[in-house]
């Protein structure tokens, strides 16, 4: 089959790792042909381009910034995108014939370009649905319910909705939650397509028998502490993640002798944390603006336990896809979230996290304490983890959900 995937994601190499790079590889190592289009965001001065890497054709079109920009910028950038992707479609893909369409959310502004391949080609089309949008922004007062901007996303929400065949959401919560707000919507095309990365582990990981003290080493290079059970949360710090939340947090732990926090990421939030980090001096925090990839994967392999931070006021159920770099390195999960989501509940059900909750800062020092006073949990939390993400978060495992429909 010819697929088509859509995505607001940097998309360079997909032999590179990551959600979506290994999800594609799967359709092309099954023998489908694979065509992506991606933005070439305007901070990069690259021309709309298509080229072939590894076997895949990647489709990348000049766009506005729409990632890591001030909001005006993304938010027109967002608008525009539907256009610039159905235009750079037309004009460099208009002979092929596509037998499925997918495409992923954010944003929900790809209906045209969805609808323009699905009626010239007659395609199938499959939503992989990451966020739900505009709500989770209404939630956070990053946006105005009623608000005409409001109303407007979502319309642009139910069309993109209708334009799709099925439907694939991130865990059971969600497919209740997008049920239970768009009664409208067929039942039997909405089912659980969770994220998914490769579980291939780097050469000489944790896993695969690195040493106590080549631990110790990664620690040493990265200045963190050798006899502390060091919890860390890398991603985005954004409003999202409730970084007042983690600021207490810290701030109710800062004489804890026993823990130290490694911090790791960038976002709108960044700074209001970097601040309170070199006001206060807390020996047991760490924080750094993002790492490259291949450091990141260094230093995580080298902590104890993982962090997930959702803002308590959210009533849809975010899925944070960070929980797979924790599950894949053999480390449980703390997670201080809202009570919508169903991550934290999943990880206490199947065994290998704690769940807590964003607003109460008790209930996550009594998942700490948990940790810190059992550290034998540690290791066999870590280890249900990592088997729970080969059998559940396995790339394959979309594949065969998605291309069932198909076949």
């Amino acid at each position: 089959m010819n697929i088509l995937f859509l995505t607001i994601c940097r998309f360079d190499d997909v032999e590179a790792p990551g959600l979506y790079t290994d999800l594609m590889r799967c359709f092309r190592d099954n023998g489908h042909n694979v065509y992506v289009v991606a933005p070439l965001e305007r901070r990069y001065h690259q021309n709309t381009e298509l080229r072939e890497v590894h076997g895949v054709r990647v489709l990348g079109v000049k766009t506005l910034n729409m990632q890591k920009c001030n909001v005006i910028e993304k938010g027109v950038g967002i608008l525009l995108v539907e256009h610039q992707f159905k235009s750079a479609i037309k004009h460099y893909l208009g002979d092929v014939k596509f037998d499925l369409v997918t495409y992923s959310t954010p944003p929900i502004t790809f209906t045209k370009a969805v609808e323009w391949v699905k009626n010239r080609c007659h395609a199938k089309t499959y939503l992989q649905l990451k966020d739900i949008f505009p709500q989770n922004a209404v939630d956070i007062c990053m946006m105005k319910q009623n608000s005409f901007i409001h109303k407007y996303f979502l319309k642009k929400e139910r069309s993109l909705y209708e334009a799709s065949d099925y439907i694939g959401c991130m865990s059971p919560r969600n497919v209740e939650y997008l049920l239970s707000q768009n009664s409208w919507l067929d039942k039997n095309i909405v089912e659980v397509c969770p994220n998914c990365e490769d579980e291939a582990l780097p050469a000489g990981s944790i896993k695969e028998g690195e040493s106590s003290l080549s631990v110790a080493q990664i620690r040493a290079k990265h200045g963190l502490p050798t006899d502390k059970t060091i919890f860390v949360y890398g991603g985005n710090l954004g409003k999202p993640q409730g970084i007042d939340f983690l600021i207490q947090a810290l701030k109710a732990n800062e004489k804890n002798d026993m823990a130290h926090f490694l911090i790791v990421g960038s976002g709108t939030e960044y700074s209001k944390l970097e601040k309170y980090v070199q006001t206060n001096h807390h020996q047991n925090v760490t924080l750094h603006s993002a790492l490259p990839r291949e450091e990141y994967d260094e230093i995580v392999r080298a902590c104890d336990v993982g962090l997930i931070f959702l803002d308590y006021r959210f009533s849809i159920p975010n899925y944070p896809s960070r929980l797979l770099a924790y599950l894949k390195n053999g480390m449980p999960v703390l997670c201080a979230t809202d009570r919508s989501t169903d991550i934290g509940t999943m990880a206490e059900r199947n065994g290998y996290g704690i769940a807590a909750y964003s607003d109460d800062v008790s209930s996550f020092n009594a998942g700490l304490n948990r940790f810190m006073e059992n550290p034998e949990i540690i290791k066999e939390m870590g280890e249900r983890g990592y088997q729970f993400f080969k059998e559940n978060y396995n790339p394959k495992n979309a594949y065969e959900i998605i291309i069932k429909h198909f076949e």
